[in-house]
């Protein structure tokens, strides 16, 4: 029983922890690696449990619809900013998250994709609403 129940947390665990497929973003000269999050369960696991991110690297959630869409930060352990993109890809409002918070941050307008990076991530290199990203259009959802 005992080796049943630790296969089934370290299935857990590594599910949990498993990147999910990638693609490349950029925004104006800044390369982003990106995972896709195209499903009702990946975009609901995000980024939680996850003790770090590398630098450059984020996550892309691709929404279904259009819609004012919203994220929060429930059991997601690193502050991350969070950009609402337009079916153009371009930016149309930036948001901080802080771990464990259960507050929302929305799109101001509807929004078909969110990019989340390391907190401030988008200010340090001073993109902000209206940038537009390039290499969304390799990806679509499932």
């Amino acid at each position: 029983m005992k080796k049943l129940l630790l296969l089934l947390a370290v299935m857990f665990s590594a599910t949990v922890c498993a990147e999910l497929p990638a693609v490349q973003l950029t925004a104006g000269m800044h390369l982003i690696r990106a995972e896709v999050a195209d499903s009702m369960g990946t975009r609901m696991e995000g980024l939680m449990h996850r003790k770090s991110m590398p630098q450059g690297s984020g996550m892309v959630f691709v929404f279904e619809e259009n819609a004012a869409h919203c994220m929060w930060m429930k059991n997601t352990l690193i502050p991350l900013s969070v950009a609402f993109i337009d079916e153009a890809g371009a930016i149309i409002n930036i948001a901080d998250m802080k771990p464990h918070s259960e507050e929302s941050h929305c799109a101001t307008r509807p929004a078909r994709y969110a990019l989340e990076m390391n907190k401030g991530w988008f200010a340090q290199r001073g993109i902000k609403p209206g940038v537009k990203l390039r290499g969304l259009e390799k990806i679509s959802p499932r």
